[in-house]
């Protein structure tokens, strides 16, 4: 049995300017230690996705299909057992660490409460296992920097308690939200590289949410690509580096910067992401596509053999 398991899920959002389609029929699986990128451009519905497996979507948000975690369909659960499994099983990295840790409080509270609200531990164990997940993700002089406040840490020191935060009731299931976007390339790589230490130590299953494919070549196990709120493809992450399926993984790629090129144009996407005010009724990247044929546009292309392109792979450019 699979670990996570989404099943056509599907995300509206009501606002004035009518009803926003988010996430569009995406569905996958999870097992247990696995890492699974979810990857596209700012609006694609990476983060609605994590959100919607915390239980943590706005009140506008109308969600259908099937999000189940070890068995369980969360998107059914009481509210009561849902924040008992967050944190203690499902753990949620969010990407600006700055405003999801509380000013007004200090690093020790901020660990040690959720060590005391989910297992029961006294003060003083809390305040233990505070100290261990702190050196656990390298914050030098630990011991001292518990009573310190968010404002007194570096931006990436920062991240790296975002993370202790995520790790201190050992989860089974890690949720990260571009856990990377503000850190500069140096802390980017000390980030990415703490993260997998921790997930081969403890075995936990990582689903890394980001728009940096140089990120995921060296983390993930298998990526999933999304555009318009639906997947364009999936597959081990060195197939979609070696042999990508689908034009939108292509373009992609060919906008990734090589050193080894030397001084060279980057090729951008032409156009813009798609209106979602609209449910899709064809492809979402064929306005965009430079391969759409008139085909393309007629219908919404199956997802088969790990793509949703009705075009041959050796037809594409």
């Amino acid at each position: 049995m699979s670990l996570l398991s989404v099943e056509d899920l599907q995300i509206r959002f009501r606002t004035g300017d009518g009803l926003i389609h988010a996430v569009n029929d995406v569905s996958f699986d999870m097992a247990e230690g696995q890492k699974l990128a979810l990857v596209g451009e700012s609006g694609s519905g990476k983060s609605q996705i994590a959100l919607a497996i915390m239980g943590l979507l706005a009140k506008n948000a109308e969600v259908a299909g099937q999000v189940r975690f070890d068995g369980r369909d969360l998107l059914s659960l009481p509210a009561s057992q849902l924040n008992a499994l967050r944190a203690a099983q499902i753990a949620l990295i969010f990407q600006d660490p700055m405003s999801s840790l509380n000013p007004y409080m200090t690093i020790e509270r901020q660990l040690g409460e959720i060590v005391e609200l989910h297992e029961g531990a006294s003060r003083a164990d809390a305040r233990k296992r505070a100290l261990e997940v702190m050196e656990a993700v390298r914050i030098p002089d630990a011991k001292n920097r518990l009573k310190a406040y968010p404002h007194e840490f570096s931006g990436g020191m920062r991240q790296r308690i975002v993370i202790a935060m995520a790790l201190i009731c050992r989860p089974r299931l890690i949720l990260a939200d571009e856990p990377t976007t503000a850190l500069d390339v140096t802390v980017q790589a000390q980030i990415m590289a703490l993260l997998d230490e921790i997930q081969r130590d403890l075995g936990t299953a990582v689903l890394l949410i980001t728009h940096d494919l140089g990120v995921v070549a060296g983390f993930c196990d298998d990526t999933m690509v999304l555009y318009g709120g639906r997947v364009m493809e999936a597959a081990p992450t060195t197939a979609i580096f070696d042999a990508p399926g689908h034009p939108y993984t292509r373009g992609l790629l060919r906008a990734v910067p090589r050193i080894t090129e030397g001084d060279v144009t980057l090729s951008a996407i032409p156009g813009s992401p798609p209106n979602q005010t609209a449910a899709p009724r064809a492809c979402p990247f064929a306005p965009r596509c430079v391969d759409a044929i008139p085909a393309c546009h007629d219908g919404l292309p199956e997802f088969r053999e790990g793509r949703a392109c009705i075009r041959p792979v050796e037809e594409l450019t």
